[in-house]
């Protein structure tokens, strides 16, 4: 990536994404980010420089500066990426560990966050704006739709389905051919053996719906 990024975003992601793009040799512009206690932090030499909806600094992504957002919410951060799109008419970019290993068989979207030790096995499908965290495995021909989250260390098996917006919590393994249904949510260490529908939230070993 030649043109320096700004991280929306300036908590544990943030620090997170900073560090990633640091390790890729990428310069960081600046974090920006709501909290107004955050502003003017300085993390190294990178600074809070202001709000996400900052004009004068988002004046620069798309002309001098590549944008990536950090925020774990999946609400908040479909809203920035809206907001980039419209306003800026720019993709943020991905976010790639230099430890991560990612088939070049595999298919990405834009603006991924894939963390330390990650895995993305061939033929394996990844859409845009999620957050892969550190060691987490998608086996091959697993589908994973956009603004998903996976938490450190989850297993998603071969032929698994793990739709929009769906939270899959640290340590959880998604059994082979399992589909994980839009928005729903996966309690950490579960073991899913069954499909989970649209807007569940789902916990154990064997995982059960709350």
């Amino acid at each position: 990536m030649e043109n320096p990024v700004l991280i929306f975003g300036a908590g544990n992601l943030g620090l997170t994404a900073l560090d990633l793009f640091q390790r890729n040799n990428v310069v960081v512009y600046g974090l920006l980010d709501d909290d107004k206690s955050l502003h003017g932090t300085e993390f190294g030499d990178v600074s809070v420089l202001g709000e996400t909806d900052d004009d004068g600094f988002l004046k620069f992504v798309g002309q001098k500066c590549e944008a990536f957002v950090a925020i774990a919410d999946g609400r908040v951060r479909k809203r920035l990426v809206k907001m980039l799109n419209e306003r800026r008419k720019v993709q943020p970019v991905n976010a790639i560990h230099d430890t991560a290993v990612v088939s070049a068989m595999a298919t990405l979207g834009h603006g991924n966050l894939i963390a330390a030790r990650a895995v993305v096995n061939p033929y394996a499908e990844v859409g845009s704006h999620c957050i892969i965290q550190a060691g987490t495995i998608i086996e091959s021909r697993a589908k994973v739709g956009d603004y998903v989250h996976l938490g450190t260390g989850c297993l998603i098996n071969s032929g698994t389905v793990v739709e929009e917006g769906a939270f899959i919590g640290t340590g959880a393994t998604i059994i082979a051919g399992v589909t994980i249904g839009k928005g729903a949510r996966v309690g950490a260490g579960s073991v899913v053996v069954e499909s989970v529908e649209a807007g569940a939230t789902v916990f154990g070993n064997p995982a059960k719906k709350l």
